[in-house]
Formats: structure tokens, C-alpha cells, sequence
């Protein structure tokens, strides 16, 4: 049984890692699998860079479109209507079975999946695939009928260019050996609720995480590591786009922060900020900041996790975002808004705390909770670590994926 995985990257961006474990894992399980992709940044002799020129200048080309709606930006919508030279490949290849991932930025155009004459598995990194273009729907439910006025390109036009993306699913998608995997639950009613998979099944399988890689250790021999205090306590904040995008909610960080009592918390307290540098703007907070950049591997990023004293991920909309599965990995509780995958990942009061939605009250409460009783910290650690452990490993992940693909080929 051989697996042909596609994917835009290997290694840039949360679903692309989550794409890479996933045949790591596999491989690790002796299943024959490959990964085709764009941009190659890792040194895996069994994923193949797709090179021809048409590859490299489908993602400008596809921007073109939406110079028609200068509200909109390609990091939140993708068109994919440039022709891609991938149907040509996996045919050389032949596989068994077409696995599909985050493939946007103009990599592989809607069209191109009936092509595959394939069984199609297409695991949902976020909202991208049942919507009109947009990757998640900020709260619009347009998707549930054919999209057209989208509010993400400032659109009052009822045939403007999200419904003629969803138009062109709908026709290109309508008959397609498809099964369809979403890693939290939250995403799977979001699917299930499209008039574009209706006909289709829909499976829950979580994204994985290396256990081995990712796990507890001296918290003061990371520090060490990263130059950063032994005396106080670290809340953590990483994501994608870090601070810049409002979907992943840095301004209630911010503001929950600014609720915190200074005269208790001020010299006990501290903020590091993973994926970005510092920009020469001070934070308006009463507390020290760390900006620890851009971590390319694993290692390093496992040391920032086990740093910490709490992960705080408080998105506005989620699918099941890799930071939360690696900080619990690493022994970090967790603190988000119950929202999307969140609760798939984070029980609340056992290892780490779900805030009411956009409760920014409520999200300084429960960073409170966490931290204030070394005795509860310590207790809500040890359960994280046994969520991933028992909920995210690899080797979970990749049985379940060979029995989903065992079946498809029979």
C-alpha cells in the first residue's frame, strides 16, 4: 500500500508540520509513503520537491485575483484557480492512496482532484475547503449555503468571487472517492454542516505529537538555555502569525495581562513571545517581556514549552492548533477560550483552563488559577503530560490512519 501525501510545505507552518509527523509516523510504521511538495525545507529523502516553474509561480499568480477586493489578503483567502503540473506527477508515482493537506498558495487548483483517479484523503488543517475561499469564516455561516457577499472581502456582490470558488467546488467536487479526516470535533460539524461534503464521510483523527522530542524537563535547565529568569513565572504566547493576526487573539492576552493585580503579580510575573522579534514598540504592560523568535526545530521548541509555566493560546477560531498539543506534551498546562478544537485538548481544571468565550475577565481568572498554588501547577502538569500521551501520540495516529486506509483500498 503506498500513501502519496501533498502538501504546500514539509515544514513551514503549523499544518505543514502536522502533515510531516503524520508521514513520519507512518514510515515508522512500514508503510510505503511519500510526500510531494513545494517547498522543501527538511533533508527527508522520501519527500519530493515539486519544481517546475508553473509551482514556483502559482502563488503570485493566484494573489492576482484578488487585487479586485484590496480589503482581502492571500494570508486569509486563497482562490486557487492557477492551473498547477501535479496530476502529470502523481500518476508517475502511483499510489494507492492520495492523502491531501494545507495546499494552498496557488499549489493545486480545485480542479485537479478528479483528475487523481484516486481514493482521496484530505485531512483539514482549517476551514478553507467547504468555504468560498476564506481559511476560517470568522463566525459567517455563508458556507453552509454558496457563499457570494463575503464579508472578508468587503463584498456586497452576491456573485462575487467567494461564490464562484464555491461554485467551482461544488461542480469539480460533486462525484470524488473522498474521505475526509479532521483533527478535533469542532472542525467535523463545521464539514459536515457544507452542502459541499454532505455525501461524503467524515472522520476525527487528532494531530500527533513526538512524545520522545517533546517532554518534561528541568524547567531550570531550560531557562538556562533560553537566558531567561529563574524567579519568576513565564507565561508563554506562540503562534503562526504571532501578535500580528487577530484570530489568534493576542490583544486578550494583552488585555487579561493588564487585569492582573500589579502589587501581586508584578515582580512574580513575566511574558515570552515564540515566532516573533522584538519590535522596538514596548508592550503597554507592568511586566518584562522575552521575544524568542523564530524556532525552526523541534528541539528548540520543545526547551521553549518546558520553559514555561503556562501556554496561553487564546484564539478567536481554531482547528487544533500544534502549539497546545506541544505544550501539554512538555508538561505545560494550558489556558484558551472554549472554542473550536480547544476542548479536545485542554479539560478544564485538570490540566489546564477553559475560559468562557472572549471573556477577557474570565482568561485573567484562569490564568490566576494556574499559576497561584505550586501544588495545583504541579498536579495540572502531570495531567497534560498524560493527555498527549494518551490522546496525541504518533503511533495512535498512525494506526488509525492505516485502518482508514486498509479500508478505502478494499
Amino acid at each position: 500500500m503506498k500513501i502519496l501525501h501533498i502538501s504546500t510545505s514539509d515544514l513551514d507552518g503549523g499544518a505543514a508540520r502536522a502533515a510531516h509527523r503524520l508521514h513520519r509516523a507512518l514510515i515508522n510504521s512500514n508503510v510505503d509513503s511519500q510526500m510531494l511538495v513545494r517547498a522543501k525545507l527538511s533533508r527527508d529523502k522520501t519527500v519530493i520537491a515539486h519544481k517546475p516553474l508553473i509551482a514556483q509561480l502559482g502563488s503570485k499568480l493566484d494573489e492576482q485575483v484578488l487585487r479586485f477586493y484590496p480589503k482581502s489578503s492571500s494570508e486569509n483567502f486563497s482562490a486557487q484557480w492557477f492551473p498547477d503540473s501535479i496530476v502529470s506527477q502523481v500518476k508517475q508515482i502511483n499510489p494507492d492512496i492520495v492523502h491531501l493537506h494545507w495546499t494552498r498558495n496557488g499549489f493545486l487548483q480545485i480542479e485537479s482532484l478528479p483528475k487523481f483517479q484516486k481514493p482521496i484523503v484530505w485531512t483539514l488543517h482549517d476551514m478553507w475547503e467547504f468555504t468560498g475561499g476564506c481559511h476560517y469564516t470568522q463566525e459567517c455561516d455563508r458556507y453552509t449555503k454558496n457563499c457570494g457577499a463575503c464579508p472578508q472581502l468587503d463584498s456586497l456582490k452576491a456573485n462575487d468571487l467567494s461564490r464562484q470558488i464555491w461554485q467551482r467546488k461544488a461542480k469539480a467536487w460533486r462525484n470524488l472517492n473522498l474521505t475526509l479526516v479532521t483533527p478535533s470535533r469542532w472542525l467535523a460539524k463545521c464539514a459536515s454542516s457544507s452542502p459541499l461534503f454532505e455525501q461524503y464521510r467524515v472522520e476525527v483523527i487528532p494531530n500527533s505529537v513526538d512524545t520522545q522530542i517533546y517532554k518534561p524537563i528541568s524547567k531550570a535547565m531550560a531557562r538556562e538555555a533560553l537566558n531567561l529568569p529563574q524567579d519568576r513565572q513565564l507565561v508563554l504566547f506562540g503562534a503562526g502569525s504571532t501578535t500580528a493576526d487577530p484570530r489568534k487573539g493576542f490583544q486578550f492576552l494583552l488585555l487579561a495581562l493588564q487585569r492582573l493585580d500589579v502589587q501581586r503579580w508584578g515582580n512574580q510575573l513575566e511574558l515570552a513571545i515564540l515566532g516573533e522579534s522584538a519590535s522596538g514598540t514596548a508592550l503597554p504592560l507592568a511586566f518584562d517581556s522575552h521575544y524568542l523568535g523564530r524556532l525552526g526545530d523541534d528541539i528548540s521548541l520543545a526547551l521553549v514549552y518546558a520553559a514555561a509555566d503556562l501556554f496561553v493560546a487564546p484564539s478567536m477560531q481554531d482547528n487544533l492548533p500544534n502549539t497546545v498539543v506541544e505544550a501539554l506534551a512538555c508538561g505545560t498546562p494550558c489556558l484558551a477560550f472554549d472554542i473550536g478544537g480547544m476542548p479536545d485538548m485542554i479539560d478544564h481544571q485538570q490540566n489546564g483552563y477553559l475560559a468562557q468565550k472572549f471573556n477577557v475577565e474570565d482568561l485573567a481568572r484562569g490564568m490566576e488559577w494556574i499559576l497561584e498554588d505550586q501544588e495545583r501547577h504541579a498536579q495540572l502538569s502531570r495531567k497534560a503530560r498524560q493527555k498527549a500521551t494518551e490522546t496525541f501520540s504518533q503511533e495512535q495516529q498512525a494506526s488509525r490512519f492505516v485502518d482508514l486506509y486498509k479500508a478505502l483500498v478494499s
